[in-house]
Formats: C-alpha cells, sequence, structure tokens
C-alpha cells in the first residue's frame, strides 16, 4: 500500500470552495481511494515562519489541516495525478506501508 499526508491551510481556496473540499471530492468521488482522514491542527506555520494558533480568545482562520489516505500504489498514483495543480509544491509526501 501507499500512504499519502498532504499539508494544506484552511484557508486555502480551491477552484469552488476550499482546497480542502476540493482534495476530498477529487479523493472521494472520483478515485474511491480508502482511509481518507482530515486533520485540523491547533498550531502551525510554513515557510514564511509565521505561526498560527487558534485558542479560545484568539480565532485564526489560517490552522492547518492535513490530509492523509492510503491505497493499492496505483489507485495512489491515479488520484495524486488528479489533484495535480491544486497541492501546493512540496506540500505532499508519500511512502509505502504494510496494512496488517
Amino acid at each position: 500500500m501507499t500512504f499519502v499526508r498532504i499539508y494544506i491551510s484552511e484557508s486555502d481556496p480551491g477552484r469552488k470552495g476550499s482546497l480542502m473540499e476540493n482534495i476530498l471530492e477529487i479523493l472521494h468521488d472520483r478515485h474511491q481511494v480508502r482511509g481518507v482522514t482530515v486533520f485540523r491542527g491547533i498550531a502551525g506555520f510554513g515557510s514564511t515562519g509565521v505561526v498560527h494558533a487558534g485558542d479560545l480568545l484568539r480565532l485564526s482562520p489560517h490552522l492547518p489541516e492535513v490530509i492523509e489516505f492510503f491505497d493499492e500504489p496505483d489507485a495512489v498514483a491515479a488520484a495524486i495525478e488528479s489533484l495535480g495543480d491544486l497541492i501546493p509544491p512540496k506540500h505532499l509526501i508519500s511512502w509505502n506501508v504494510e496494512c496488517r
């Protein structure tokens, strides 16, 4: 199996709606990959080094999101190709895993 992790921000725009929604639509509707999970981070920073954090007193619209999924290597390769230029450069990582 191949495991994929995509790093984005909840404020990243997609082609229509949020980037996260666009990615989920492609993974679910076009490719029916298995094991998709979206995590919202409580804090993070990207290449600019600006820290974005959320708490009760200060809500940031730029919190990190991580999308994870796994499937057979051919299915993952097709899904990644469909995501195309939606994913910012160097924001997608993948590795082979053993599924038990």
